[in-house]
């Protein structure tokens, strides 16, 4: 078994900040984002919760293959 390459503690240590980062990010549109009508939070609050997730697959791929993007070649 192989052992774990320094880049995956990277890794895991760039989702928590990228997770901390946005939480504190979000959470200081709160006094905004209060006083909209229900509907438009909600609307905000699932767009926000799906956008933090666009950074996580290249840093997920670097953490496993150490490249950013994908490998353009096609697999046989």
């Amino acid at each position: 078994m192989n052992e774990p390459s320094w880049r995956r503690l990277a890794g895991i240590g760039a989702i928590l900040l990228l997770i901390l980062f946005w939480a504190v990010l979000i959470a200081s549109f709160a006094g905004t984002v209060g006083r909209w009508p229900v509907i438009l939070q909600a609307l905000f609050h699932l767009a926000v919760g799906i956008a933090w997730i666009a950074p996580l697959k290249p840093l997920l791929r670097w953490s496993q293959t150490g490249q950013w993007r994908a490998d353009p070649r096609p697999k046989d």
